[in-house]
């Protein structure tokens, strides 16, 4: 047996704006909101889902986790356009100048990536996973 992940859970100060940011990036929808905590998914509640937390400090080092993404539809820099325009900004953890992904944090803070291959490249290239 093995496990599966069902939620990421993102810790912010004001879960509704850092959820309305994550929906308007992945395209997702709220699935759940309560006692504060805000749930996003895919519309057909797919896993896994990001459960939007409230907590009462800020952010205030590196995160330890957190989410590699890859441009579906257009290229890594339009995407990285698209998600500066939503209130990302570009972060600086250490990565070497060179890097081939971009590393974004959101309105509070939490690093991403979004990665220099995109959704299409990475199918036209990639072998199918077999079980």
């Amino acid at each position: 047996m093995t496990s599966r992940i069902a939620t990421i859970a993102i810790d912010a100060l004001d879960p509704r704006r850092i959820a309305d940011f994550w929906i308007a990036v992945l395209g997702w929808t709220v699935l759940e909101e309560s006692d504060g905590i805000v749930t996003i998914g895919p519309a057909d509640a797919a896993w896994p889902a990001i459960d939007v937390v409230p907590v009462p400090e800020r952010k205030s080092v590196k995160n330890r986790l957190h989410l590699d993404l890859r441009a579906d539809g257009s290229t890594a820099a339009e995407e990285v356009d698209r998600l500066i325009g939503l209130g990302a900004r570009r972060a600086d953890v250490g990565q070497a100048p060179d890097s081939t992904w971009v590393v974004l944090a959101d309105p509070e803070g939490n690093e991403f990536c979004i990665l220099s291959r995109t959704v299409q490249e990475v199918m036209k290239t990639e072998k199918p996973r077999t079980s």
